[in-house]
């Protein structure tokens, strides 16, 4: 025979009320497995395993009838059921942790820290922002992108936008001296400086001994996505593109030498 509890017991166990278990009772909900002959009400492995069903389905804010109704359907599976339960605390985590970050945010706004940097503001001036962000998860995963953000967030607003700026600037020193072969060494002082900007977004989101090969795979998006070089009137510029982009491989695999 499996262990069993006394009603006391199992709402200390529950962190419930006896009060709370009398009432489900009651209803009809959670009904003990047994009774003494004295009339105590006696908990076995069953009726836990429906209390935790009953808990889960509180914490989703379902009423006792719906509890109930579910509960005592002939096709309940509890498998199935807590597999559901972890998906949907799952995104209730995610809710609850965006808010506290909203929170943080807004406490640090009120104490006169720097304002932080928003979704959107992140990927303002990327073509597409939202897609940028998204394709950026699918090559490199949902972690390293969030890793890379929270890192940006760090700064303030001027700082932030000065970075961006900085990318301007690249664009324009690049675009003077493309002229030069990709490996002369004014081309690559301006390379030099498009690596440490990038490696400022990554953070620590792409580890140290890893840059130098992740930089060179940026380097083949410049030819094979036109978004990444172009123009600021939207305009794709090819020649440019090839140019950053041997820049770029050339930097990464010589500058490990």
């Amino acid at each position: 025979m499996g262990k069993t509890y006394t009603v006391k017991q199992l709402a200390a166990l529950a962190g419930v009320s006896v009060r709370t278990l009398h009432h489900y009772d009651a209803c009809g909900l959670l009904m003990p497995g047994k009774r003494t002959p004295a009339g105590y009400r006696v908990y076995g492995a069953y009726e836990l395993y429906r209390l935790q069903q009953i808990m889960f389905y509180k914490e989703l804010d379902l009423s006792l009838e719906s509890i109930a109704a579910i509960l005592d359907d002939p096709g309940f599976e509890p498998a199935a059921a807590l597999e559901a339960h972890k998906k949907a605390l799952q995104a209730r985590r995610k809710r609850i942790s965006t808010l506290i970050k909203t929170i943080d945010n807004t406490l640090s706004t009120l104490k006169g820290g720097p304002v932080m940097l928003t979704d959107k503001e992140l990927y303002e001036g990327f073509p597409q922002g939202n897609t940028y962000r998204e394709e950026a998860i699918a090559k490199w995963g949902s972690q390293a992108v969030e890793n890379s953000e929270n890192n940006l967030r760090k700064m303030d607003k001027a700082a932030f936008l000065k970075l961006k700026d900085e990318f301007v600037n690249i664009r324009i020193a690049l675009q003077e001296v493309m002229h030069l072969p990709p490996s002369h060494p004014k081309v690559q002082k301006v390379i030099h400086t498009h690596f440490e900007l990038i490696t400022q977004f990554w953070g620590n989101a792409v580890p140290e001994e890893e840059r130098l090969a992740a930089y060179k795979g940026l380097a083949q998006l410049y030819v094979d996505d036109e978004r990444y070089t172009q123009t600021p009137d939207g305009k794709a510029d090819p020649a440019y593109a090839a140019f950053i982009s041997e820049g770029m491989q050339w930097y990464a695999t010589h500058i490990a030498k």
